[in-house]
């Protein structure tokens, strides 16, 4: 009993084995794609910001921003990337006066979705260029624009090797709609 325990032991750890340098390279390949804004690699990638003496007041401004990222395979040539950031805020009051004006607001901002299109297969350089939207979600008016926007969006890097990447994105949005508030 004791020699069939160990020899099924010793077995699995030379079967397991094996895998192992193939999870390694598997892992740097991930690691390649979750750094690649553009990658065929479903992901949900949280950006927690802090804003620091914001207002007469200096008070701290707290943004978390969920940015889902779902690629979407059109044919052998090319991806439809869409990347959302809904970002929850919170935003205490930043100035004196009436709490109708200067309150507090802790909630959804303004969801801002954007679409990239991007070669399926990327050489040195990745890139996706196509438009972006800013939709007047927020659950409060101090946390949005109240407007409908939207313009273009294009993300180009390159990465360098595990765990470096040089990427450079822009994104330009003009109102199309809304009550411009005073």
């Amino acid at each position: 009993m004791r020699i069939a325990l160990i020899a099924a032991l010793l077995l699995g750890g030379a079967l397991g084995g094996r895998p192992a340098r193939a999870a390694d390279e598997g892992a740097t390949e991930l690691a390649k794609k979750t750094q690649n804004p553009v990658a065929d690699l479903i992901s949900v990638p949280l950006q927690s910001n802090f804003n620091f003496n914001t207002g007469i007041k200096d008070e701290t401004v707290y943004v978390l921003n969920v940015q889902p990222v779902i690629p979407i395979k059109l044919n052998h040539e090319w991806n439809l990337i869409t990347r959302t950031i809904v970002p929850v805020i919170n935003q205490p009051s930043l100035f004196p006066g009436p709490n109708s004006i200067s309150g507090s607001a802790w909630g959804l901002g303004d969801i801002n979705p954007s679409l990239f299109l991007s070669p399926a297969k990327s050489g040195a350089i990745i890139w996706g260029v196509g438009p972006t939207f800013t939709l007047p979600t927020a659950t409060d008016w101090r946390l949005g624009s109240g407007k409908f926007s939207l313009g273009p969006t294009a993300v180009a890097l390159t990465i360098q090797g595990p765990g470096w990447s040089a990427p450079s994105s822009t994104t330009s949005g003009r109102s199309q709609a809304g009550v411009t508030r005073t």
